[in-house]
């Protein structure tokens, strides 16, 4: 009871801190929501925001239209965003300031000369290396491949194929294509994983499958199964993993996100060439950590993430549908900034449909508003980047200026203690690394720091510890000599006692 006492006065003194210093929260600012992080012991706090709402453009602002329940954004190297306009059937093209439209992808030639149309798109990507617009064309049930001038070189449509169930439509929602040309979709009837294609379009299978979370229930299934009958097991209910809502590229790696409100297994993950789930082994959570309660439907609602998003700094940025907010991490998975809400303001969604980044701005899609909003990045959000990316670099002594920087803003931003214990332990500052290790309870960091300080002392005092060692030494062999000539005193004076 003392604890949370305490931890809520922490949290008040905090707020009132920040307005001493003229501190404005995104509220303050124009956004329809509070600023927030997350102290050591997970309870929500006071924070600074790292981003901003910067507006809203819509295709009207474009020149092209209002757009009809958009689905999916994504950015490609030149810095021109395409926009899968979903229910008007077409790609719209612009650029990072919205000056308007650069081109709208309606109609394409396919090979033998004759045209098609794209039929409620869902998902859109653009390979740097292949100079080519990979589109879920989802009505159509294709992926479309297109060089920039709409003329198509590759159609993929369901596989025929013992592995894919014939009884299952091919509904690609989401696609994007690694640096050898292979094609992953997502779809939306599939939880075995995303289906792959090799650049000739070729089936491969399915890739990166989410696990099935071990739940009391599951687990009880599992051991009286052991002593069913074949035809129970036949006929008793299966349990499918959740399937994969999103995903990004970044390099050699891709980066999943799932929708699944009840599946806490592979909320995101991060899976390199061959399948495997780098953050599997990792205590990781990703959203708000406690459920979030509306009391207007009397229900708690867990994170749902819709759309995963990589930066160009190698931030994470997950949107989660339920609480319409950005949650972005580092490298490492440490929460950064909390951006966003459900509101019909600037800075808030109805239906939070994808996320991407450029630069220092963040872009949030609406499928009902029909909108992008636009947030801008901070004065303390540029000196958190900062700091993040020289730690993540292997530059932990450079990042110390600017973590402390940070903690001047923020007396409670516990991304930075732990980015200070980390510069202090590699400069051999172990006394000061504890100190900001145990303020962030990263015990990791305590554990070495304190080592290391171990060390040090007994280097520092070595003569003093071998001195009081040999005088110890010698203490202990004059006692031990004193009491054998005693106990060699006692027996002859008892042996004469005896004679006598």
């Amino acid at each position: 009871m003392k604890s949370k006492l305490k931890r809520c006065i922490m949290a008040m003194a905090a707020f009132a801190a920040l307005a001493s210093l003229g501190v404005s929260s995104a509220a303050a600012e124009g956004a329809p929501y509070e600023s927030y992080n997350y102290d050591r012991w997970g309870d929500a706090i006071p924070s600074q925001a790292g981003y901003l709402p910067d507006g809203t453009v819509s295709g009207i602002d474009l020149g092209v239209g209002a757009f009809d329940s958009p689905c999916d954004i994504f950015f490609d190297s030149d810095g021109l965003l395409y926009i899968a306009d979903t229910g008007n059937n077409r790609i719209v093209v612009t650029d990072k300031d919205f000056g308007g439209a650069e081109r709208i992808y309606d109609r394409f030639t396919m090979p033998d000369g004759s045209e098609t149309v794209l039929k409620q798109p869902m998902g859109v990507y653009v390979s740097a290396e292949k100079g080519l617009i990979y589109i879920a064309d989802t009505e159509n049930s294709r992926i479309l491949v297109s060089d920039m001038e709409g003329n198509v070189q590759q159609e993929m449509t369901k596989p025929q194929n013992d592995v894919y169930d014939q009884k299952r439509t091919f509904l690609p929602q989401r696609v994007v294509a690694d640096k050898a040309g292979n094609v992953y979709t997502v779809l939306g009837n599939i939880t075995t994983g995303a289906a792959m294609f090799s650049p000739e379009g070729e089936f491969m299978g399915f890739y990166g499958a989410n696990r099935v979370e071990p739940t009391a229930k599951i687990v009880s299934d599992h051991f009286r199964g052991l002593f069913m009958s074949d035809e129970k097991k036949a006929n008793r209910k299966r349990t499918v993993p959740s399937g994969i809502t999103s995903f990004d590229m970044d390099g050699d790696f891709i980066f999943t996100c799932t929708s699944s409100t009840t599946q806490k297994t592979d909320t995101v993950k991060k899976l390199n060439a061959a399948g495997k789930n780098i953050f599997a082994d990792k205590e990781l959570y990703f959203g708000d950590y406690k459920p979030v309660y509306d009391a207007t439907q009397n229900k708690m609602f867990s994170p749902s993430m819709v759309d995963i998003d990589i930066s160009e700094d190698g931030c994470i940025n997950c949107l989660d549908f339920t609480t319409g907010r950005v949650f972005q991490y580092d490298e490492e998975c440490n929460l950064l900034f909390i951006t966003g809400a459900v509101a019909k303001q600037t800075g808030g969604f109805d239906h939070a449909a994808a996320v991407e980044s450029c630069g220092d701005k963040l872009y949030v899609l609406d499928s009902s508003k029909d909108t992008i909003t636009v947030f801008r990045e901070t004065s303390f959000g540029s000196v958190v980047h900062e700091a993040a990316s020289l730690y993540n670099g292997g530059y932990y002594e450079e990042a110390l200026g600017p973590w402390q920087e940070v903690l001047k803003r923020d007396g409670n931003y516990r991304r930075a203690y732990v980015g200070v214990a980390s510069a202090l332990l590699r400069k051999g500052d172990y006394k000061g690394a504890m100190k900001y290790a145990k303020l962030a309870d990263a015990g990791d960091i305590y554990n070495k720091a304190f080592e290391g300080r171990r060390r040090e002392f007994l280097k520092e005092n070595f003569t003093a510890i071998a001195a009081v060692l040999v005088l110890g030494i010698g203490g202990l062999t004059a006692v031990g000599k004193y009491r054998k000539k005693r106990r060699t005193a006692i027996k002859t004076e008892k042996k004469e006692a005896e004679q006598l």
